[in-house]
């Protein structure tokens, strides 16, 4: 017997969660440090991309952004096998979400951007290049203080205000979905779960 929409899109999120939470940052940590650095008391305290990076070398840094890319764009995927085009952003929310609160190390994740992007790349892949040029852009301009936090608000909002406008205007996304209102709801939502993240970070330093 199929399962009622509501029933899909709760195994979608459940999915989307779960995948989100798959601790690339950490299990990078153990095989390069055998488990002696912990990334939630070292660096940025973030159990990111950036902060491996930092600590563990580049090389690690690279491969943690691209699996938490991956953990968006799979979950994306998932989702819209389970539940068709809303199974697909609300999977991808979901992974964002598991990304930054993770039940399994007390809610204490990363910070999204990285999951984010690949939600992007699956949903609004027209859009994807410009979200990774603003956010450089901004990152690297001369003179910004907290060049990271104001590059990932930035690049938030423009990829929330474009998205409105592909739905508005019904504009082509290439592989993606067909742009309908739920594309902008789901980026708002997680435009919203990394603004309480990046807050809940502040708030403990």
């Amino acid at each position: 017997m199929a399962l009622a929409r509501p029933a899909r899109l709760a195994v979608a999120s459940a999915c989307g969660y779960l995948l989100g939470t798959t601790p690339s940052a950490d299990v990078a940590a153990l095989l390069v440090t055998g488990g002696r650095v912990d990334l939630r008391d070292a660096g940025s305290s973030n159990p990111g991309g950036m902060n491996v990076s930092r600590l563990l070398g580049r090389r690690a840094g690279r491969a943690v952004i691209a699996a938490d890319i991956a953990k968006g764009f799979v979950a994306c995927s998932l989702g819209r096998r389970l539940a068709g085009g809303p199974g697909a952003h609300t999977a991808g929310v979901a992974a964002v979400i598991g990304h930054c609160y993770p039940l399994w190390s007390r809610f204490r994740g990363g910070k999204g951007v990285a999951t984010s992007f690949g939600q992007c790349l699956y949903t609004f892949p027209a859009y994807a290049p410009i979200d990774a040029a603003v956010a450089v852009a901004v990152a690297r301009a001369p003179g910004v203080r907290r060049p990271a936090l104001v590059a990932v608000c930035a690049s938030s909002t423009a990829w929330l205000l474009a998205s409105v406008v592909w739905w508005r205007r019904g504009l082509p996304n290439l592989w993606g979905l067909e742009p309908t209102g739920a594309l902008p709801l789901a980026n708002g939502a997680t435009v919203l779960v990394i603004a309480t993240r990046a807050v809940t970070g502040l708030l403990r330093r």
